[in-house]
């Protein structure tokens, strides 16, 4: 091939070459185009996932705070209507306890003229005893000091008749309000109330001569004649109530004139240890059926009201414990036992040791044979050493 024909083909290469290299590039820009439109879509379509994910998110945020604020509207209203309730049982029970139906009023007013009747007609007779107990006090072995708490007068115990270790406490002598305490640990070694679990009684009671047995508190309530309330420790409801059949009723203890009743436990269950005008010298003693609050028997007996600061009943003998007008040592003065058995001159006279005042109350503890006391604002156990009754 000549050269000329060299010079002619060069510039038809040229020109398609560069007629190539044009398409090449046009295809290239139709490529990346379509590749920006999808990234594009893609962006927005992101864009619009995240806004709706985050409306979304704040959406159900939303519905949780609601939620949240629907509980605690719920549980302020639980809270409320359980209140209600509460509040509710204790008016039925208030009203089961003064406006009963009237024929069973008519019926329990005639049994209970007919108890107090019976009462009357074995008042002074010898006591038959239900146990073989024949022990009575020879002297105070030990004295231990718990702790300071509360008001000056007051009342601490423990069930009387049940294994619970629960130690009670009445403060002062008129409330409504019982400190329970798991165990003497508890009570011994916090000062505070956080400790102890609180019973509000339907009524308040007055004096420190309350009891608890078996499962149950009898207290004392004022509301016109004195009432011994039966209470149910366990579902805190009022299984039964009583009017004390005695009328005028005094301050059975000289030196403690808030307590009117004072109901003690001992080996042969409970006891009535009260005063009234009729007798107003001496303190009068009577014997409780636990389960239905029915005297079964009565006693007027030669222990003297005045310089009395408590008493407690051991084996079915009635122990009044004296002081003076300016505290010294108390002691047992005057014993009173139902049986006869012991004489009130050839008991032992017990003096407890010296200490801070007056007791305002004493219970004494059948299945441990001690006495709880309250001297001052102080709580005190008194151990006893015991004898035979024909012994002493």
């Amino acid at each position: 091939m000549g050269p000329w024909r060299c010079l002619i083909l060069l510039p038809l290469l040229a020109g398609a070459l560069r007629a190539q290299q044009q398409q090449f590039m046009e295809y290239v820009e139709r490529r990346l185009t379509l590749l920006e439109e999808r990234i594009s879509q893609w962006h927005d379509q992101s864009s619009r996932y995240s806004t709706e994910l985050r409306d979304f998110k704040n959406q159900v945020l939303g519905m949780l705070e609601t939620a949240e604020k629907e509980r605690e509207v719920m549980r302020s209203e639980a809270e409320s209507v359980a209140v209600r309730v509460d509040r509710l049982e204790r008016e039925v029970d208030y009203l089961e306890t003064q406006n009963p139906a009237p024929p069973c009023v008519e019926v329990d007013e005639t049994l209970m003229e007919k108890q107090v009747a019976t009462a009357k007609q074995r008042k002074n007779e010898k006591y038959t005893k239900l146990t073989d107990c024949s022990d009575t006090i020879a002297s105070i072995r030990a004295m231990k000091i718990l702790k300071r708490f509360g008001s000056t007068s007051g009342l601490w115990t423990k069930d009387a008749a049940g294994n619970s270790e629960k130690i009670y406490v009445f403060d002062g002598t008129a409330n409504d309000t019982v400190y329970v305490f798991p165990r003497m640990r508890e009570f011994t070694l916090f000062s505070a109330t956080r400790k102890a679990a609180r019973i509000k009684l339907p009524y308040p009671w007055v004096g420190t001569g309350h009891l608890v047995y078996d499962g149950h508190l009898y207290y004392i309530r004022q509301q016109g004649p004195f009432q011994v309330i039966k209470f149910n420790l366990a579902n805190k409801t009022v299984v039964d109530s009583s009017v004390f059949p005695a009328e005028e009723q005094i301050p059975v203890f000289g030196l403690s004139t808030f307590t009117y009743i004072e109901v003690a436990a001992d080996e042969e269950g409970l006891w009535a240890i009260y005063a009234t005008k009729e007798d107003e010298k001496n303190i009068c003693l009577a014997k409780l059926d636990p389960t239905s609050l029915d005297i079964e028997q009565m006693w007027d007996t030669p222990c003297p009201r005045e310089n009395a600061e408590a008493a407690f009943v051991v084996c079915g003998a009635l122990h009044v414990v004296y002081n003076t007008r300016l505290p010294s040592r108390s002691r047992v003065q005057c014993v009173f036992d139902v049986s006869g058995t012991l004489a009130s001159e050839d008991a032992s006279l017990v003096y407890f040791p010296k200490r801070y005042g007056s007791h305002s109350s004493m219970k004494y503890n059948p299945q441990e044979r001690q006495i709880y006391a309250w001297d001052d604002g102080y709580q005190i156990i008194y151990r006893m050493e015991m004898k035979k009754k024909l012994e002493v």
